[in-house]
């Protein structure tokens, strides 16, 4: 049971939004920038719904994410370069089919892995996470996979890899006094 004042502070409610289904032409595309397909009326619909009204809207600077946005009648208060999707170097461009296989990799083995000229999950989820800490209001963030996994990661550390994120999917967490909790993950239209 908690004591009454022992959690002071400001709850704040954050809503992680993967973009729209990324049309990449069956290619890996990681940093590189493609459209999005925003013709799912219907699930923007739903998932516009789920959103409701949040007084602070930031995006990955990446098209699919912006159009994901614009899709669903918002418009960012700001574009942050933090909330690019992983940069898989080399592997970019790649056909799906061509791309390595690693092995049998932990967790943790797979989210310090560098693709050659790239970043590795940690890598990119340094980054995204003080941008997470810094949110002082509830926010809709527009991201990626890798995004979503990246705020997971406050909580259970790299087994955030576990995870699959659908496209056009919302993951809500919580935090409170410095302390993260989850309302749902990859919650679908």
């Amino acid at each position: 049971m908690l004591r009454r004042g022992l959690w002071k502070g400001t709850m704040v409610r954050i809503l992680i939004l993967r973009h729209a289904p990324a049309m990449p032409g069956g290619i890996l595309a990681g940093r590189r920038d493609v459209d999005a397909d925003c013709t799912a009326k219907d699930g923007l619909a739903r998932i516009r719904i789920r959103i409701g009204t949040v007084p602070q809207i930031v995006s990955s600077p990446a098209r699919r994410c912006l159009q994901t946005v614009q899709a669903l009648g918002l418009r960012p208060d700001r574009e942050c370069p933090e909330l690019w999707e992983q940069d898989f170097g080399a592997w970019e461009g790649l056909p799906h089919a061509a791309l390595p296989d690693l092995g049998p990799l932990s967790t943790a083995e797979l989210a310090l892995y560098r693709p050659p000229g790239g970043e590795s999950f940690e890598d990119m989820a340094s980054r995204v996470r003080p941008l997470l800490h810094e949110l002082d209001r509830d926010t809709l963030v527009a991201g990626h996979a890798g995004t979503v996994r990246a705020a997971l990661s406050l909580l259970v550390g790299h087994a955030a890899l576990s995870f699959q994120i659908a496209p056009l999917s919302l993951t809500v967490l919580h935090r409170l006094s410095g302390v993260w909790s989850v309302e749902s993950v990859n919650v679908t239209a």
